[in-house]
């Protein structure tokens, strides 16, 4: 199977399975793949990103040696669906340490902007969370961001926003412990 034509058209879910099914263990079937993200056909590269989002979490290991590419293209793309579908793959991976500073302020940018989907703003809130984790400080200040974007925020915003906050003050409790 050709995967640019096959992913060049609306793909349906046996698609995808018989695209993961003969990339299971083929290291050039999932470069392959992984290089149609980058496709200047946005419906291509859109579609790889979906394809991939469904990859096991064995298969997902493979795309944690290409974090950094893929923080770069999420912060470069203009197309908002395969930019959610990218940063998707990234909340599915362990944030590299030290912390890419250009990323948290990518979004925190972007969880707090209007402008941006609510799925990409829930994405990046849970994304900050997590490169904010291993320092107290960055954590503190996610904190005052998270309190003062309480008003009007779309319930999908207003549960991940929560959901953080109480995470963070479990996180707190069990410290004090």
């Amino acid at each position: 199977m050709d995967l640019k034509p096959t992913l060049s058209s609306r793909i349906s879910m046996h698609n995808i399975h018989s695209i993961l099914y003969s990339a299971q263990g083929d290291e050039v079937r999932k470069q392959e793949l992984y290089n149609l993200l980058y496709d200047k056909d946005d419906m291509v590269a859109y579609q790889a990103a979906w394809v991939m989002t469904h990859y096991s979490l064995h298969e997902n290991e493979w795309l944690y040696d290409k974090q950094n590419e893929l923080i770069d293209e999420a912060m470069s793309c203009k197309h908002t669906g395969k930019r959610r579908l990218i940063l998707s793959l990234l909340f599915r991976q362990p944030m590299a340490n030290p912390t890419r500073v250009d990323f948290l302020d990518f979004c925190l940018e972007r969880m707090v902007s209007k402008r941006e989907p609510v799925g990409i703003r829930s994405l990046c809130m849970k994304l900050a969370y997590e490169l904010c984790r291993p320092t107290p400080e960055l954590v503190q200040e996610l904190k005052t961001i998270l309190e003062i974007m309480d008003g009007e925020l779309s319930p999908g915003i207003q549960a991940v926003r929560n959901n953080i906050l109480k995470a963070m003050k479990k996180r707190i409790s069990l410290q004090i412990i």
